[in-house]
């Protein structure tokens, strides 16, 4: 019987952001599925006031190591401290909106889902209508192209079907996650577990999901470089790397 709900917060320089997010995390009513929460907050060598923040909030417990090593492996850290029968990761920033746990996790409660990925893309289309170029206000052109790239690639390679392989909101079984091994330190998790979950023929559901996105100026961290890293990682699980 599924019980509680792991909720990962890998963190970096996210002081202006983390109690603000926190708190969003707290308001979500998930007594409608009978779910305790866990909150685990990676402090990813931080060098502000991000860990100390996150431990002034209430019912977080907060992971801190130095120097700064990148989202794969704070979310590998998150995962090994996990209770949870559900886990699911969410970014330090505002970009998403916690209130869609309501949307991801039913798939899952119901026995319908192993895997699933909150999905953008769908959240927009639903919204708007479909469309490749077009892209959520305020959402920088490259980082959106390459996220759409990277999915693309992925569902050539994979014969997947997703729309939006880079989310934030993976949420996971628990024992399919652990029994994952996680390599990657940086942005490039995000392909290399999906690959993983693919080649082992675990589906992954997506739901949609709203997005706020913020700029690069605000503190958006990921770059060219890993959507390249991406791109590489799915090719080496696909041909030469032992997932």
């Amino acid at each position: 019987m599924v019980s509680k709900l792991s909720i990962i917060v890998p963190a970096y320089n996210e002081a202006r952001t983390i109690a603000g997010m926190l708190a969003e995390v707290r308001a979500v009513d998930l007594g409608r599925f009978g779910l305790d929460r866990e909150i685990i907050v990676v402090s990813d060598g931080s060098t502000d006031a991000t860990a100390d923040i996150a431990r002034q909030q209430p019912g977080v417990q907060v992971v801190a190591y130095t120097p700064n090593r990148g989202k794969g492996a704070a979310v590998r850290e998150g995962i090994r401290h996990a209770s949870g029968d559900i886990i699911i990761i969410q970014d330090a920033d505002l970009e998403y909106d916690p209130q869609d746990y309501l949307t991801v996790l039913p798939p899952i409660l119901e026995g319908r889902a192993r895997v699933v990925y909150g999905s953008r893309i769908r959240g927009f289309e639903k919204q708007f209508g479909p469309s490749f170029f077009r892209r959520h206000d305020g959402a920088h052109r490259t980082a959106y192209l390459g996220g759409r790239i990277v999915t693309e690639f992925t569902n050539l390679l994979y014969g997947s079907r997703l729309t939006d392989e880079p989310t934030c909101y993976k949420c996971f079984r628990a024992e399919v996650i652990k029994d994952i091994t996680i390599a990657s330190d940086r942005f490039d998790w995000e392909a290399e577990v999906t690959a993983k979950v693919l080649l082992s023929g675990i589906e992954i559901v997506e739901v949609p999901i709203s997005y706020r996105p913020r700029s690069f100026e605000e503190g958006k961290k990921i770059s060219l470089r890993d959507g390249i890293a991406a791109l590489w990682t799915l090719l080496g699980y696909r041909f030469w790397r032992k997932p």
